[in-house]
Parts: C-alpha cells; structure tokens; sequence
C-alpha cells in the first residue's frame, strides 16, 4: 500500500494508492443505479421498523419485549389467526363426521378425506409403534396391510377392535385364548401335529399322527381344513400367513407354548 495518488496512463482515473504486486486501484465511483438501490433499501429499512415490530427493548409492549410497530402485526397473531380458521373448519367437519355413519363417511368424498387424514395422525400416534409406520406390523404385531384380519376385516369390526381392544381390560373386548398343548401332547406328538398344520398350505406333510391330534385338540377352533373361525378369533392355518413366525420351530413353540398378545381398548383415549 502506498500513499501515492496517481492518474492512471490508460484508464485516465485516479488511482486509490492502493497496490498488490504491480496492480493498482482505481478510485472508480460506485454506479448510480447501485446507489440509489443503495439509499432505496435504507428508506425501506427505516420505514419497516416503524411500521412493523423490529427493535428489540427491554420493556417494549410488542411480543417479545420488542417494539410494536405502528401496523399492530405479529407473526404470533398471523399464526393464532390462521389455527382459528382451521380449528373452525375441522370443527364443522367434525360435527358432521359424528353424525355420520360408516357408509355416509365413505359415501362423502370430503368426509372421507377428513376421516382418513385424522385417521393418519391417530395412527401414528398410538399404534404405529407396534404395527409400524407402514401398518406393516411385525412378529407378534398384525400385519395391517394384507387381508388376513383375525376378527374381520369390515369397517365395524375393525372399529370394534380399535375401541375394545384384544384380550384388554375392558369388558368388551374381544378375547381367545389357545390352550398350552405341551401339557396335554408328547413332544413327538406336537412335532406330528406342527407337520400337520404345514400341510393344509403345502408346507409340509401330513401323518396320521398328527391328524388325529388335529381332530382331536384343533379342529373345534380353526376347522377341518384350518381355515379358522372368525367368530372365535382362530386364525387360518391354511394361508401360511404366520403371526409368530413361518418356521416349523416356531409353529411348534406356539402350539406347546402359545404366545397371547394384547392390544389395548383405545376407547378411553381416542
């Protein structure tokens, strides 16, 4: 840097005295357009603090301990203003969601829109952790996508299920119960009877074993040809669609040892 101001030979221009290896500065003016975009933003700036809440104080009676500005506006009052006109308009979706059946909801495109999106929230909320985000469930959890349901797939069913619950505490819900064969079969004869169950879809092979014990101990509650009972809340064993698991070990675990799972009656919360 030096101090040395100099007309520059091509350009005709003062130079600012400042150079780096050889080049020199020239003292060029800023243009006019940058300074008038220049003095433009400074007005635009002072008249937007006046109007809207910008300085920070400590006792200022704008949100915040800032000022208020002249126009009265607030993000905060945006916001709440903007929440009352949703809240009023799923207010009155509401209303008419509750007076509404199943087959009007379904029937009334806007309605059945209300229900699905707050059916969406309800689920993330309080059932994806068992059954996954995706409804996908996992061992021991439903799958909700597939059309294999336990107590039925219809609207009302499901509802009853949700409300209720399976195996909860409350008194309406819906309860079976598979008993603990290791106590009343052999190991050989539970070994029988898990080919036998794999057989009704292909799986496996059947034996005169453990069809009789089939008859025997099974039939009642999942058929002759292990096509379940809805009404008991006894699974297909024909569909090879395996709640704890599709292994021939797994299949013989729940029949010495059943697993029981339990959903809880969303009635009191939802």
């Amino acid at each position: 840097m030096t101090d040395k101001h100099e007309i520059d030979e091509i350009s005709g221009v003062e130079t600012t005295g400042h150079e780096w290896d050889g080049l020199k500065e020239l003292n060029n003016p800023a243009p006019r357009w940058w300074l008038i975009v220049l003095v433009i933003t400074i007005i635009w700036a002072v008249g937007y603090m006046v109007v809207y809440p910008a300085w920070p104080t400590l006792s200022g009676d704008g949100e915040r301990g800032g000022t208020e500005g002249s126009f009265g506006w607030t993000q905060y009052q945006e916001l709440e203003e903007s929440q009352a006109e949703i809240m009023a308009r799923r207010a009155q979706n509401l209303r008419a969601f509750e007076a509404a059946s199943f087959q009007q909801v379904s029937q009334n495109e806007n309605l059945y829109a209300f229900a699905v999106a707050g059916g969406a929230s309800a689920f993330k909320d309080n059932c994806a952790t068992c059954h996954g985000t995706g409804g996908a469930g996992a061992p021991g959890y439903p799958n909700l996508l597939d059309d294999d349901w336990l107590w039925g797939g219809d609207v009302e069913a499901i509802y009853q299920s949700i409300r209720y619950g399976i195996r909860s505490d409350h008194p309406e819900a819906r309860f079976s119960e598979m008993p603990v064969f290791s106590e009343m079969l052999s190991v050989e004869e539970i070994a029988a009877l898990t080919d036998h169950v794999l057989s009704f879809n292909g799986a496996g092979q059947s034996n005169p074993t453990g069809a009789q014990a089939y008859q025997d101990n099974c039939a009642a509650c999942h058929g002759d040809d292990g096509m379940g009972i809805r009404d008991l809340g006894a699974p297909n064993l024909a569909d090879a669609i395996w709640f704890y698991g599709d292994s021939k070990d797994e299949i013989a675990r729940q029949i010495a040892n059943p697993r029981h799972g339990v959903m809880p009656a969303w009635e009191a919360r939802l």
